[in-house]
């Protein structure tokens, strides 16, 4: 591709001409619609990404989009994983969550030490990394230059199609007055066991599969502290100057995949929209788009999404901007960013109910896409970052003056 000569074995260039602006990485997502939409019920059945699915993905850059410019990626904005799950959502909820978590974690790496990110894309920039963050899933005690990591990891997505993985533990210490230590660790593929266990009734084609690491040593280059992730320089920004890589990780935690949600429900909005400009009732044939509930229904999803969508695009925009000025957000601000984005997501999963509901029997047939959407609208909203009596109740604990329960602020 234009604009790109390093040596193409670590990775495919990230095309830096007219189409590579942000826009455009947008728009690629978008192209991608048609072909996701009609492959879902094969990305169902497969419980996985499709490989000409993860292939387009690859070939459009899309899991680069947040990768530093360094290494050859996009390095675009934060909010560059709302729009883009966004997009994809609306063709396929499954593979824009991959996306988002995938593309993700080329984010997160960039906040690692140096030696970590050159162990992952000296080989292949292209590298896919997997992840678990349930932190009471891991035990990780100190070791002579690193850490004995042992743990039993749910809910890896995607995890088949990658060669590395991050999965959250706590640090056990003998002292006490050491306190609780969270941390994160960097594996090989060759360091975990992969148990196939991802059998849902939503995100089926996610992969989510369980991860299983017994006695594996892992170097504390090869490693990150939580607490260096909550805001300002991180141990990555010495080669990753871009604000971007100082952004609180876990505050922002919600915003990775809210995107999904907001696709999926921007999805089933539309296609709502379409049956009823076209459809007549069977009860009385009258034309559905004349009926005047029809027409409140549309009213108040789109209000929903409309809602969701402006709560996260402004959410990520404000938080990179702050820290771009030096400024890193409270405890206060912490809880709220975690409150807005459970709150939206929950937005989009109301708007999605309320259209499943009115479409009545239609939405009971398997061969349509609205009993998808609905699966996996409620599917998203089960994770916990998104569960808004946790978001909230600490948020409110705050405001009050109390301390946050959350620990990874």
């Amino acid at each position: 591709m234009a604009g790109d000569s390093r040596n193409p074995d670590l990775g495919t260039p990230i095309d830096r001409g007219a189409n590579a602006s942000y826009s455009g990485f947008v728009a690629r997502a978008k192209a991608l619609v048609p072909e996701l939409r009609d492959r879902a019920a094969r990305t169902e059945e497969l419980r996985r990404l499709p490989p000409e699915t993860e292939r387009a993905l690859h070939e459009a850059g899309l899991f680069r989009i947040v990768q530093p410019r360094r290494v050859g990626g996009a390095e675009l904005d934060y909010v560059a994983l709302v729009d883009c799950a966004d997009a994809l959502g609306q063709g396929d909820a499954s593979v824009a969550w991959n996306f988002a978590n995938l593309a993700s974690h080329h984010w997160m790496l960039g906040m690692f030490r140096p030696q970590a990110q050159d162990a992952v894309w000296s080989r292949d920039r292209d590298a896919l990394i997997a992840s678990s963050f349930i932190f009471p899933a891991g035990r990780a005690t100190k070791a002579d230059g690193g850490y004995i990591l042992n743990g039993h990891w749910p809910f890896s997505s995607g995890v088949e199609s990658c060669e590395w993985n991050m999965l959250a533990s706590i640090v056990a210490s003998d002292d006490e007055a050491d306190g609780i230590e969270y941390r994160l660790f960097l594996l090989n593929r060759r360091d975990y066991i992969i148990n196939d266990t991802w059998n849902a009734t939503g995100l089926r084609g996610t992969g989510s599969n369980d991860v299983e690491v017994s006695e594996v040593f892992v170097a504390d280059e090869m490693t990150v502290a939580v607490s260096d992730l909550t805001g300002g320089p991180t141990p990555g920004s010495a080669v990753n100057a871009n604000a971007l890589y100082a952004l609180p990780v876990f505050s922002l935690f919600p915003y990775v995949l809210s995107g999904v949600a907001l696709g999926n429900a921007q999805a089933c909005l539309d296609d709502y929209v379409e049956i009823s400009r076209h459809r007549a009732s069977t009860y009385n044939r009258a034309k559905l788009g004349d009926l005047q509930t029809t027409q409140i229904k549309i009213a108040e999803a789109s209000a929903k999404v409309d809602a969701a969508r402006l709560i996260m695009r402004a959410n990520c925009i404000n938080a990179l901007a702050d820290v771009r000025r030096g400024d890193v957000p409270d405890i206060s601000a912490k809880t709220r960013l975690r409150r807005d984005g459970a709150f939206a997501v929950n937005l989009c999963t109301d708007a999605v109910s309320l259209l499943f509901t009115a479409s009545g029997a239609r939405s009971l047939f398997t061969s349509g896409t609205l009993q998808r959407q609905f699966r996996d609208a409620h599917a998203v909203n089960s994770h916990l970052a998104f569960n808004f009596d946790a978001a909230g109740t600490n948020y409110g604990r705050v405001a009050l003056g109390l301390p946050s329960e959350n620990l990874t602020l």
